[in-house]
């Protein structure tokens, strides 16, 4: 018998099988280093797409990678099961100075060169509205130790940053969690936070596209979610803790950052805020209806100013007893 991080021999002879050629070895190599889309690796390798297709659906099929849909395009990476990390360790056994991965290599740079490009430039386009909300609160590095303080410098396995913008919180905790994820609505906000991951080279953070209302991710697999700056853009903030609530696991934490009530009806119409602001009693409300116990409550109070908001911290732990047993009931709701 085999457990959840081993394979059978017929399961490791197929992933042998289906990574014994040379263009979708050359694929996984690519695929352990960072997500790629068909037009991505069909430039890369200089091959149709019908060809590139084909071989990632073998590869899928083999459950070595596994493929995102994102609107029009769908992102391929390695497997995080037992197939991905045998399809990994094959990669790390490969020369560095072998001249055809060297030559991928180096296309795949230029691709990403490019793309952060496109990222800047959007950001860019956007930089004064941005900087005009963030003159209002204390400083963003403030916020940023602040947070790190909230959630405490011990490691921990899985990390989930719900509307993950431009994939800071991915970086602020990189030196924590072992595997990250970062779901966001904005194509173009996803396009800015993969290439930062880039930048930054965290192989171990990965984006996504997705609804903080009906998250695609398993029930009770994140020890922390971060919820940082999102609410208040939201009609209904309480499903969106639902949800948060229900992707942590038992002892897991929660961490809610956002506005305490204000009167700035301007960001409303300027902005696209849909709340102004949050009270401590109704964040409590919502968390305590979703079986989390709020542990920590912190606001940033900004120098005395006409127009500064104050940015408040909820730090909630969900209160169920760590177990090996299966869940019997992982739905939650707010009334």
């Amino acid at each position: 018998m085999t457990d959840e991080q081993t394979l059978s021999l017929d399961d490791t002879l197929a992933a042998l099988r289906a990574v014994g050629e040379a263009t979708r070895l050359r694929l996984i190599a690519l695929l352990a280093e960072s997500e790629l889309t068909v037009k991505d690796a069909t430039a890369i390798l200089g091959q149709s797409q019908p060809r590139i297709s084909r071989h990632l659906k073998l590869l899928a099929e083999a459950d070595l990678i596994q493929r995102f849909p994102e609107g029009a395009w769908v992102y391929y990476r390695l497997a995080d099961g037992p197939e991905g990390k045998l399809a990994r360790s094959l990669v790390d056994r490969i020369s560095s100075e072998d001249p055809v991965l060297a030559a991928d290599q180096e296309r795949f740079q230029a691709i990403r060169k490019a793309k952060a490009e496109e990222a800047a430039a959007y950001f860019a386009a956007r930089a004064l509205t941005w900087d005009r909300e963030r003159s209002l609160h204390v400083a963003e590095a403030d916020v940023e130790a602040a947070i790190r303080k909230a959630i405490g410098d011990r490691p921990f396995q899985s990390f989930l940053d719900l509307g993950t913008g431009t994939g800071r919180l991915l970086e602020v905790f990189a030196d924590q969690y072992t595997t990250a994820l970062g779901i966001d609505a904005s194509h173009d906000m996803l396009a800015v936070a993969r290439a930062n991951l880039a930048k930054a080279g965290l192989t171990n953070a990965q984006v996504r596209h997705g609804d903080v209302y009906a998250l695609n991710v398993p029930p009770r697999s994140f020890d922390v979610v971060t919820i940082h700056q999102v609410l208040h853009f939201l009609e209904e903030p309480a499903r969106a803790l639902s949800e948060a609530a229900r992707a942590l696991r038992p002892g897991g934490h929660l961490l809610v950052v956002d506005f305490a009530p204000h009167e700035l009806e301007f960001l409303r119409e300027k902005h696209a805020h849909r709340r102004l602001g949050f009270a401590h009693d109704q964040m409590q409300r919502w968390l305590e209806a979703l079986e989390l116990d709020l542990e920590q409550v912190t606001d940033l109070v900004p120098d005395e100013t006409d127009n500064n908001l104050t940015v408040t911290l909820w730090l909630a732990r969900d209160r169920r007893i760590v177990t090996d047993l299966p869940a019997q009931n992982t739905s939650r709701e707010v009334a």
